[in-house]
């Protein structure tokens, strides 16, 4: 399995370092703003540019009453909508883990040598996981760099609560999507998918701070249990208990289907739905 972990690690150092960068950069650059917001004359001039924004537009970036505290102002910076950029990060990425060589025509080369589909499953998963948690402590390096030069009543230590709860979040729809490559016909229909629910449950959860019609349904939508930089003082780890157990669940749906299905040659397929009804074919069994 490590060789596996480490030839798909080796794909992904592109994206760590520009990814990882780019949101130490946004965060190191967000947090020296902190000194100069948090005087009592820039609130009160703050506060009054918020005021002549629409409600529904400051709903998508967190708790606007709570933006000079620790947490509040961190939510706004960057955990409040980071989840709607960098999400497409594990989409694209859980998307391709497999489906991607498949139809590339690529899987069925790579499974003809000695390696089981259980070590190819997991290593490559575990490799993706790597990738996230080392873009995620870029970002944070960036914000412990900067924090000891603000006035912040945070330690760096607690900063690492925030994006906890990201990551969590980032491995729900992550898993999710390699699930459905499991199951849809192609890459795309997994990424589109995934897609939709991403950005409707980060709408509609946004929204309904401002419509109570929506609070039951918002419920059952993942980004309700996404805590972002609130986690910070008041970390809700039921919450960040079923994001990573849905996670691990749909890991473990995604396996079991991967193990019970046929290698496509290249290029799409049908519904696999029947999939989940038919019996495991052994690799000799296919070559005969």
């Amino acid at each position: 399995m490590i060789p596996v972990i480490r030839h798909t690690f080796s794909r992904y150092i592109g994206q760590i370092t520009i990814w990882g960068i780019a949101l130490g950069v946004l965060c190191a650059y967000g947090l020296l703003l902190y000194d100069s917001l948090v005087e009592p004359e820039a609130q009160q001039q703050y506060l009054q540019l918020i005021s002549n924004y629409p409600p529904e537009l400051m709903a998508f970036f967190g708790d606007i009453s709570q933006m000079f505290t620790p947490g509040g102002y961190l939510d706004t910076l960057f955990f409040s909508y980071i989840p709607i950029v960098i999400g497409f990060f594990s989409i694209f990425s859980c998307a391709s883990l497999l489906a991607g060589d498949e139809e590339k025509g690529i899987l069925d080369l790579v499974l003809a040598h000695p390696i089981s589909r259980t070590n190819l499953f997991f290593g490559r998963i575990l490799a993706f996981i790597s990738a996230t948690i080392l873009i995620l402590c870029i970002a944070w390096i960036g914000i412990a760099i900067t924090l000891p030069r603000t006035s912040m009543e945070a330690t760096v230590w607690e900063i690492i609560l925030p994006f906890l709860s990201l990551f969590s979040l980032l491995m729900f729809f992550g898993t999710l999507t390699l699930l459905l490559s499991m199951l849809l016909p192609s890459l795309q229909w997994a990424v589109m998918v995934s897609s939709l629910l991403l950005v409707a449950s980060y709408f509609m959860t946004s929204i309904s701070k401002l419509s109570e019609n929506l609070k039951p349904i918002e419920k059952f939508l993942p980004m309700h249990y996404y805590q972002g930089g609130q986690a910070l003082t008041k970390t809700n780890w039921s919450w960040l208990g079923i994001l990573i157990g849905f996670s691990i669940l749909f890991s473990i749906l995604a396996w079991w289907l991967f193990e019970h299905r046929d290698i496509r040659v290249s290029g799409e397929s049908g519904w696999r739905m029947s999939t989940l009804f038919k019996p495991k074919r052994s690799d000799s069994q296919k070559a005969d």
